[in-house]
């Protein structure tokens, strides 16, 4: 457990405190990628107060190749020392360029307002449930890497869950020596999907440990020969993989978000902050889906297992897995827009800018909605619809004055252009689909 140890001291302490020899000094940039730089111990001390230089150029951060180097000042307090590599220490990084933040790094983003909310008084807190499918490449694609998991329904199948002990067991084991109490793994609705939820915590703790896991599982999963996705949709008759967030905001010790005396146990701050989400939710889904690919997770008629348990309303209710906004229990609530591909600190910082959005304006999101949106929704006509493709929501982004706003002129008008282009590249591209439906015209 790292974190209790990194206050009021320097990573040149904490190299020799717990014997490391290297530093993983990473960034994340505006499509989701990470990138970093491998630091000796002996030179991390510069690299603390000065910052891992990198070409902007070489990543998706809209710098062209004449733009000076960025700086990737590490956070101590985001150490974790890699369980299978334990002489490494990574880092997530703040973005410096020419000694000044830069506005446009995902990171940099989600601290601002992170401090808004802690000028109003509160902390946001998240936990976020991962899933993740584990696959074995093939000549030309991909496939489950368990051949005997086939059921059509397969989620919390036990057998299939326990064939892949030695690799969901090792990361159990691996989260909680880092402290971060996983509490339950399963068993998904796809074949070969999986999900290991972890205690909630700081929402900027949340997305730094979502970045380390995604490469932890990756990393682990290579060593068994294995590839392991988070990919929205990677089969078009299995369930997509989610990355369900669950949030509240707290003023100390307090939940903001919990009150008893209400039928669903939260309170009128939750209400405006959820209704916020609500009113924002087609911008939102630009920063919480953002891939091609992401669409045929939410747009998705069925699955083999008879549900795609993804939101294709802007709804809410009770412990309904049917609408975007789910309140499990009281003090909290579960947005279901988030796939697998989304950049947490983007996800979050537009969840949190259109929540606080909500509280600032009062606004109410109506009534809950109950029974089977999956099979109902087109009985309430004024329900509006989550976006169809990645155009549909990048124009509603670009319509959401205060989603833009809180991603900044260059990361907003950067993170247009790049899915214009990827949209482009996949409209031009000839799919296996299209070649058998029309060779024969």
């Amino acid at each position: 457990m790292v974190s209790t140890v990194t206050e009021g001291r320097s990573l040149s302490e904490l190299a020799t405190e717990l014997d490391l020899d290297f530093f993983l000094v990473s960034y994340t940039d505006l499509l989701g990628g990470t990138r970093a730089k491998l630091v000796p111990a002996a030179k991390i001390a510069v690299v603390e107060a000065n910052g891992a230089c990198f070409a902007p150029f070489a990543s998706n951060l809209g710098l062209g190749p004449d733009a000076p180097d960025i700086a990737a000042i590490p956070d101590p307090g985001s150490l974790i020392v890699l369980p299978w590599q334990p002489n490494v220490g990574w880092l997530a990084s703040d973005v410096y360029i020419e000694g000044k933040p830069f506005l446009a790094a995902p990171r940099m983003i989600f601290k601002r307002v992170l401090e808004q909310c802690a000028n109003l008084g509160y902390q946001y807190k998240t936990g976020v449930e991962a899933e993740f499918c584990l696959l074995k490449k093939t000549k030309r694609s991909y496939k489950v890497a368990d051949a005997l998991d086939t059921t059509d329904r397969p989620c919390y199948d036990q057998l299939n869950l326990m064939r892949q002990f030695d690799l969901i067991s090792t990361l159990v084991e691996y989260m909680e020596h880092l402290g971060w109490e996983p509490y339950q793994c399963d068993h998904e609705d796809a074949n070969g999907q999986f999900e290991i939820n972890w205690t909630y915590a700081d929402a900027l703790v949340t997305a730094d440990r979502h970045v380390f896991f995604k490469y932890m599982v990756k990393s682990l999963a290579e060593q068994q020969g294995l590839t392991a996705s988070f990919m929205p949709k990677i089969f078009s008759n299995l369930t997509g993989n989610g990355a369900h967030l669950h949030m509240s905001l707290w003023q100390g010790d307090q939940n903001a978000f919990e009150d008893e005396a209400d039928g669903m146990g939260i309170s009128a701050i939750a209400y405006e902050f959820l209704a916020g989400v609500l009113s924002h939710a087609r911008g939102l889904s630009a920063l919480c889906n953002p891939t091609v690919t992401s669409y045929k997770r939410l747009a998705a008629s069925t699955t083999t297992s008879g549900s795609t348990w993804a939101p294709r309303y802007v709804s809410y209710g009770g412990n309904n897995r049917t609408h975007m906004i789910r309140i499990p229990e009281g003090g909290r609530f579960e947005c279901r827009l988030i796939d697998g591909a989304a950049c947490l600190y983007l996800a979050q910082a537009g969840l949190l800018a259109a929540g606080l959005d909500g509280m600032e304006q009062h606004l109410h999101p109506g009534k809950p909605l109950d029974g089977n949106l999956f099979a109902r929704g087109s009985e309430f006509p004024d329900l509006q619809v989550l976006p169809a493709n990645l155009p549909e929501a990048m124009q509603c982004l670009q319509q959401d004055p205060v989603l833009m706003a809180t991603l900044g002129d260059q990361a907003s008008n950067t993170l247009l252009e790049f899915k214009q282009q990827e949209w482009n590249s996949y409209s031009a591209a000839i799919t296996p689909w299209e070649l058998e439906q029309y060779i024969n015209c």
